[in-house]
């Protein structure tokens, strides 16, 4: 909304008004916005979920300092939701189908993590909605992904720059320009035709273009008509996997949101090269069009994260719930899927592939050993991982700190994968 105000007002010469242009700009103000509205008025929404006597039951684990955890109220994911929304709304092009998509993201997990974070507190049922349910609504998401994904005309890139000898750049700026979005006239990517692709990147490969009609060609398929039927259930895959690793990552103070906050950097600077002619062309990589305004809404999901953090650290005041976690997770896979990164996702949410894997494995071992021995052996004293740790004696906020550690390494790992080929 302040986006139209402001170029409004710069083309009737009102001094300032250019640089709301600037992505950055928006960026770092998207950033503030969510920040002020997680804090300022996080103590306020705590108090009115105390009144209401929304809180938390905690399944008795038999770990230290859990009873002191009773009674802590919940649904916590309703500030991060409006942290990130209101200030998408406020800064960024509305029309533009990426922020449509990631609108709509935020919106369905959001309304999926609440029925189940109502079912359990309001119906009084420890089990809430039921994980059918909960699989089928995010097949529904990737569906509806997948679809835009495909078909819409607004998602294409720019493959191959034309190499332009003696030009000169200015790096220093990332505004759009009148030609296109982010593109100068004497930019390599000026004069390349924008093409609907399915390609993404591979990490750590020369030639790091992947394109999902190849798998099609395999089957007859050489004009990739039939790509969708590929591309779609790998979506849905993705977007279930990832939301669900996030859900499991809730289980200790800060664990989720630290962690989700410090991925969600990680995507912003990716997002923000793919977005920017320059920065593309100098690492080599696909140049999407208009995507620079996902730029701004993960800079609110980074702020809304970090926000939230300050009131669920150790020890937490409030709890995320499933209205949180399942929109984080989906939220990170779907912006991974639209800046053509989903092929590093086990690097970027490293600590979400380690907490699902922990869980699988322990469960598998513990089938396979039960059927074979007639007695069901463990891998790990408890799962998901953070869990194991808590067993062996480790204070909570200690394995946080840890984990958002790890986390940060595998950020600048990802990062790397730019260059490291």
């Amino acid at each position: 909304m302040l986006y139209y105000l402001f170029e409004y007002l710069q083309k009737i010469n009102f001094p300032g008004a250019g640089l709301f242009q600037y992505i950055s700009f928006r960026a770092a103000l998207a950033i503030i916005i969510s920040l002020i509205i997680s804090m300022a008025f996080g103590k306020k929404f705590i108090a009115i979920i105390k009144r209401h006597q929304i809180k938390e039951e905690v399944r008795d684990l038999g770990l230290a300092g859990q009873k002191e955890k009773e009674g802590t109220p919940t649904m916590g994911g309703i500030i991060i939701i409006a942290s990130i929304l209101i200030p998408v709304l406020l800064l960024t092009k509305l029309d533009n189908i990426y922020i449509i998509l990631m609108i709509f993201t935020t919106l369905w997990l959001g309304a999926l993590g609440f029925a189940d974070d109502y079912i359990k507190i309001f119906k009084k049922s420890k089990k809430g909605l039921s994980p059918r349910k909960k699989i089928i609504g995010q097949i529904f998401l990737g569906l509806i992904v997948g679809i835009v994904l495909c078909f819409h005309p607004d998602v294409t890139i720019k493959e191959k720059p034309l190499q332009a000898d003696n030009v000169k750049f200015n790096i220093s700026t990332d505004a759009p320009f009148k030609i296109g979005d982010g593109e100068k006239s004497n930019n390599k990517f000026a004069t390349v035709e924008e093409t609907h692709s399915t390609k993404t990147t591979i990490p750590f490969v020369k030639n790091n273009e992947f394109d999902y009609a190849w798998i099609s060609a395999w089957f007859g398929d050489k004009e990739g008509k039939w790509t969708f039927l590929i591309l779609i259930p790998i979506i849905i895959f993705i977007i279930v996997a990832v939301s669900n690793g996030a859900n499991l990552t809730d289980g200790l103070d800060g664990l989720a949101a630290g962690t989700s906050a410090v991925i969600a950097i990680g995507i912003a600077l990716l997002a923000y090269v793919s977005g920017n002619t320059i920065f593309a062309d100098y690492l080599n990589i696909i140049y999407i069009p208009n995507i620079s305004e996902v730029v701004i809404f993960t800079a609110a999901l980074v702020g809304a994260c970090i926000g939230f953090y300050w009131w669920n650290c150790f020890p937490a005041q409030i709890f995320m719930g499933d209205t949180g976690s399942l929109t984080l997770g989906g939220i990170i896979a779907v912006l991974c899927i639209i800046i053509r990164k989903e092929l590093l996702i086990p690097i970027l949410c490293g600590v979400f592939l380690i907490q699902s894997i922990s869980v699988i494995l322990q469960v598998s071992y513990f089938k396979i050993t039960k059927k074979k021995y007639g007695e069901g052996k463990r891998i790990f004293k408890m799962t998901p991982l953070h869990h194991h740790y808590q067993v062996k004696g480790l204070h909570e906020a200690k394995i946080v700190q840890r984990f958002i550690i790890v986390g940060i390494l595998l950020i600048i790992v990802t990062l790397a994968t730019l260059k490291i080929r």
